[in-house]
């Protein structure tokens, strides 16, 4: 399995923050160190197009027919996030902006859990200019995928393809904006890999690797192509000194699927759901803080969940999992993903030095609340 750290890995989302309250607002940017202060705006000209047809009709790729029918179909995204800080402070207004895919033309977007994740106010940029105000339909933290909708119709959707055809070397167009302020932006490149396994904040996910130019701002734009469709969802990009040409994308087989779930049910169905959160703690802070030794501790417990019925409580460590010695968060997380909803597993877990084997029914993942 090839694995890059995720210390390796920045999700192509491009934040600005402004401080409120007592100092007023300010300019203060934070912005991946690829974002250049001279950076100029690309013309946002609309220019209808029609649809076209036969874009493959031989060998060659035609990157200009291909990004003439699905230019119209990404958007820029806009965020605002509120983060209340401290008397002296006030509080601190997050801006952040990325890019959607339209999936219907009833004004149905995709784009990325993290480029929308704790925001209060969403707004969608159409390649005309248009602005809309967008509201969350489900997201996904998993799979790093979410939906939007918007108060609009007779929108030029993509056309979905399939990501299981797709060969190394095949040519493809990445559409976003980069940047977050260069709306439209059309890079050309290949497919690099196939089925890459790609660690993004503690999730391990398997994705498209490609050599299209990807900077923040592209997370959530389009992968298309040689016909047009879509191919996968833009969400990370490999970062580091002298490191190009590593994008990575959302195979679109596995994302429909979340999709589809998102716009049904609001969440992603079956997931199990153990009923609380868990974290690494070393030996070193474990001595620190009188824990005794080091592994993997109840950071939290869901109030009414499972967990709590049983009678676990937020600072155990978790011992064994399933019959199965634990050690980290990633080894208990990996172990759910085997089991079922319903599924009753043994858990034995140490609270004062004493050690207890409890029986802990596994529940459905749901989500907690909106994110905005």
């Amino acid at each position: 399995m090839n694995m890059i750290s995720k210390k390796q890995i920045a999700g192509c989302l491009v934040l600005t923050v402004l401080l409120s309250g007592a100092l007023g607002f300010g300019g203060g940017l934070l912005a991946s160190r690829s974002h250049s202060p001279n950076a100029e705006t690309a013309s946002m000209d609309y220019t209808p197009v029609t649809q076209l047809t036969g874009i493959t009709t031989g060998a060659k790729f035609d990157a200009q027919a291909v990004a003439a029918k699905t230019m119209n179909s990404v958007v820029e995204i806009k965020t605002e996030s509120i983060t209340r800080g401290n008397r002296m402070m006030g509080q601190f207004i997050s801006e952040g902006a990325g890019s959607g895919v339209i999936i219907s033309n009833d004004g149905k977007i995709v784009t990325n859990y993290h480029v929308i994740a704790g925001a209060n106010k969403i707004t969608v940029r159409m390649r005309s200019g248009t602005e809309y105000a967008a509201t969350l339909v489900g997201s996904d933290a998993q799979t790093d995928l979410a939906v939007l909708k918007i108060s609009a119709s007779g929108l030029p959707a993509a056309t979905y393809g399939s990501s299981s055809t797709l060969v190394v070397g095949e040519s493809v167009l990445a559409i976003g904006n980069p940047l977050g302020e260069l709306g439209g932006t059309v890079t050309d490149g290949i497919i690099s890999a196939l089925d890459r396994q790609i660690e993004i904040d503690g999730e391990t996910m398997t994705l498209l690797q490609t050599n299209a130019s990807i900077n923040p701002g592209n997370s959530g734009g389009g992968l298309f192509d040689a016909d047009g469709k879509l191919v996968g969802i833009v969400n990370a990009k490999s970062s580091g000194s002298g490191i190009e040409g590593l994008g990575f994308a959302i195979p679109i087989d596995t994302a429909k699927y979340v999709i589809d779930q998102l716009i049904t049910n609001g969440y992603v169905t079956g997931r199990v759901d153990a009923g609380m959160s868990f974290t690494d703690v070393s030996d070193q802070a474990a001595y620190l803080y009188r824990l005794g030794k080091g592994g993997v501790y109840v950071a939290s417990v869901t109030r009414g969940g499972n967990a709590e019925t049983i009678g676990i409580q937020r600072g155990d460590r978790i011992v064994s999992f399933d019959g199965v010695a634990v050690k980290t968060a990633a080894e208990i997380e990996a172990l759910l993903k085997q089991h079922h909803v319903g599924d009753s597993v043994k858990l034995t877990v140490e609270r004062t030095g004493k050690q207890t084997t409890l029986s802990l029914v596994l529940g459905e993942q749901r989500p907690t609340g909106s994110i905005f």
